[in-house]
Parts: structure tokens; C-alpha cells; sequence
């Protein structure tokens, strides 16, 4: 099981960026995929989730802002980041728990129990 996210910038406040996370090992129907967000010296928080049966979730900072999207075919999930704030700067990972609803999947990444995720791209938000 291997995840990448990528799409990361610098970008001032109000503009948009769309990370991407490609997957392998498993198929992005069969389980959920989570983005969270890390800044140095706090804690992890869950960004979004995308269920195995198509679901989304979106943490209380994002909501109305970010949406997240998946390509089954090309194994891909997206997250859509629109009118970004300086508080949005942080390195974005996308992960899975092997589990197929959000609910234990968002609750992994705060537990740091996660099983599998890859290197970070960094989102910078100023201007």
C-alpha cells in the first residue's frame, strides 16, 4: 500500500490550490483515504476524507472551503482548496486506515494509528 501526495505551492490568501494523492496496493473504492495536515510542533488534524463507498468528510476549519474528489480509474484523490488562509499553511499528507468509513479513519490520524502514508506536500498560504 503506497500513497503520494503532490500539488503543494506557495499561493497567496484567497487563491486555490488541488493536491493530489495517488494511490497503490489497494483500490481507492475499498477503502477510505484521509488528508491531514501537520505544522510543526502540533498535532496532526484530519483535513478530509473520502469513504470507501463515496462519502466525504471535511474537518470544521475546512468546511464550505475544501472539496474533496476521487478518480477510481486513475486511482487518484483530490483535494480542492479554495480561498486559502495563513492557517492553511501546513505539509498535507493523504493516508488510509485499511478501514472503509471516515469516521475510524479520522480518528487514526489523530490516535497517529495510522497504517499507511506518504511523503507530504507542503501548502504555503502568504502573501
Amino acid at each position: 500500500v503506497q500513497l503520494q501526495a503532490s500539488g503543494g505551492g506557495l499561493v497567496q490568501p484567497g487563491g486555490s490550490l488541488r493536491l493530489s494523492c495517488a494511490v497503490s496496493g489497494f483500490t481507492i473504492d475499498s477503502y477510505a483515504v484521509v488528508w491531514f495536515r501537520q505544522v510543526p510542533g502540533k498535532e496532526r488534524e484530519g483535513v478530509s476524507c473520502v469513504s470507501a463507498a463515496g462519502s466525504n468528510w471535511y474537518g470544521d476549519r475546512v468546511k464550505g472551503r475544501f472539496n474533496i474528489s476521487r478518480d477510481s480509474a486513475t486511482k487518484t484523490v483530490y483535494l480542492q482548496m479554495n480561498s486559502l488562509k495563513s492557517e492553511d499553511t501546513a505539509a498535507y499528507y493523504c493516508a488510509t486506515d485499511l478501514n472503509r468509513g471516515c469516521l475510524p479513519t479520522v480518528a487514526a490520524v489523530v490516535q497517529g494509528a495510522l497504517k499507511a502514508w506518504g511523503q507530504g506536500t507542503q501548502v504555503t498560504v502568504s502573501s
